[in-house]
C-alpha cells in the first residue's frame, strides 16, 4: 500500500466509528462487520470480498495504538486528496502522490520521512524477544507442599560474547536485509488476517552477516550455561508446568528476554498422599478401638502429631479429618488432612487373646452380618 492510498482512506468511514472511538468499540464493530462480510459467508461475492479487505485494513491499523496515533497525524497534517491552491472551476494543484514520491533530484520526498509509517525505505533492525526454555525439576514430597528454592542450571541461546552478538567478524558491520527492511518479519495477506512469519532470507534477524563471525557462524547467538535460584510456590502439583516470565533466553537488540517453563516432578511419600490441596494417610486401628471407639493418635506431614476422636463402630474406610494439617495454598492457608481407618486384622491369636475372642463370638452367635445381604438377594 502506498503512503498516499495510506492517508487518502478513512478508515474510521470504513468501519463506521467516530474518531475518539476506543479500542473496545472498534473491536466490536470490526467483528461484527467482519461476520457479516466475510467470504465464507458470501460465496462468490466480489463486493464482500473487498468490504471485507477494506475492513481488515482498517482494523489492522485502528486497533493498533502507536499505528493509529501515526495515521491521525499524517491524516492531520496531509489531509485526504492532497494540497490544492486556486478557487472553484480552476487553479493550480499538484498530485499528493508527487508529494511523496519525490524525484531524482530531491532524494525520496517526504515519503522517506515516513518510511517506517508507510512500510518504505529501510528500518532500524527491531528487537527480539529471547526464546522460551523448558526444563524440569524434582522436589520432595514436602517442597512440593511447602514450595522451595532450587538451582536450576539451564543452557540456552545468548548473544555471543566475541562479536557481541552481531553476527559478523570483528572490524565487519551486518547490512539491513533488503528483504524485510530490517524488520525480520515479512507479511502474507492483507488486513487482521496477515500472516507475519520469519523472514526467510535473513532468517528472522532483518540483517545479512556477509563475513560472519567464526564462533557464531553469522547467527550472533551462542549456546550459554547459567545456574539460577528459582523459587517453586507452595502446594506445585506433580507434573505442573510452571512458567516464569523473563527468565529465559536472553533478547536481541534490547528486546525483553523469554520465558523460563518448569514441569515440576514430585517425589511419592511413603506415608502421605496428595488429593488437590488436602493430604491423605491411612491410619491402622485395632478391633476394640473402631469397635468401642477412642481417641487416635495420627501423624502430620509438619508439626507435632494431631490426636482424633474415633466414633464407636467405625467401619473400615471411614475418613476423618484433621483442619488445617494439609498442604499450603496459594492463599497462604493450607488444606486438611484427610485420615482414613484401616481396621488392623491380627494375623494370629494366642493365649487370653484367643480366650476372649472365642467369647466374644459365643456373644454374638446371633448376630449374623451378612443377614441383610442375603435378604436383599432373595427379594431382588
Amino acid at each position: 500500500m502506498s503512503a498516499k492510498d495510506y492517508v487518502e482512506k478513512d478508515y474510521y468511514k470504513v468501519l463506521g466509528v467516530p474518531k475518539d472511538a476506543t479500542t473496545a468499540e472498534i473491536k466490536k464493530t470490526y467483528r461484527k462487520l467482519a461476520r457479516e462480510f466475510h467470504p465464507d459467508a458470501n460465496k462468490g461475492d466480489a463486493k464482500a470480498e473487498d468490504r471485507f479487505k477494506d475492513i481488515s485494513e482498517a482494523y489492522d491499523v485502528l486497533s493498533d495504538d502507536k499505528r493509529r496515533k501515526e495515521y491521525d497525524e499524517a491524516r492531520s497534517l496531509f489531509g485526504s486528496g492532497g494540497f490544492r491552491s486556486g478557487g472553484p472551476g480552476g487553479g493550480a494543484s499538484f498530485d499528493f502522490g508527487d508529494l511523496f514520491s519525490g524525484s531524482a533530484n530531491q532524494g525520496g520526498g517526504i515519503g522517506d520521512v515516513f518510511g517506517g509509517l508507510f512500510n518504505r525505505g529501510g528500518r532500524a533492525a527491531q528487537p527480539r524477544r529471547g526464546a522460551d526454555v523448558e526444563t524440569e525439576v524434582t522436589l520432595s514430597f514436602e517442597e512440593a507442599v511447602d514450595g522451595a528454592t532450587v538451582p536450576l542450571r539451564m543452557t540456552s541461546q545468548a548473544p555471543c560474547k566475541v562479536c557481541s552478538g552481531t553476527g559478523a567478524k570483528a572490524g565487519t558491520t551486518p547490512r539491513v536485509c533488503p528483504t524485510c527492511v530490517g524488520a525480520g518479519t515479512v507479511s502474507r495477506g492483507q488486513g487482521a488476517f496477515a500472516l507475519s512469519e520469519p523472514c526467510r532470507d535473513c532468517r528472522g534477524r532483518g540483517m545479512l552477516v556477509d563475513d560472519p563471525c567464526a564462533v557464531c557462524h553469522g547467527s550472533g547467538r551462542a549456546s550459554s550455561a547459567r545456574t539460577m535460584q528459582v523459587r517453586i510456590p507452595a502446594g506445585v502439583q506433580a507434573d505442573q508446568r510452571i512458567r516464569l516470565k523473563g527468565k529465559g533466553a536472553q533478547g536481541e537488540r534490547g528486546g525483553q528476554p523469554g520465558d523460563l517453563y518448569v514441569t515440576v516432578h514430585v517425589d511419592p511419600h511413603p506415608v502421605f498422599g496428595r488429593k488437590g490441596d488436602n493430604l491423605t494417610v491411612t491410619v491402622p486401628v485395632s478391633f476394640p478401638e473402631a469397635a468401642l471407639g477412642g481417641t487416635i493418635e495420627v501423624p502430620t506431614l509438619a508439626g507435632p502429631s494431631v490426636k482424633l476422636r474415633l466414633p464407636a463402630g467405625s467401619a473400615n474406610g471411614l475418613t476423618l479429618r484433621a483442619r488445617g494439617k494439609g498442604a499450603t495454598r496459594k492463599d497462604g492457608t493450607r488444606g486438611d488432612l484427610l485420615v482414613t481407618v484401616e481396621v488392623a486384622v491380627p494375623k494370629s491369636v494366642e493365649g487370653d487373646a484367643l480366650t476372649a475372642l472365642e467369647q466374644y463370638r459365643e456373644a454374638t452367635a446371633s448376630d449374623d452380618p451378612r443377614a441383610d445381604l442375603f435378604r436383599a438377594a432373595e427379594g431382588a
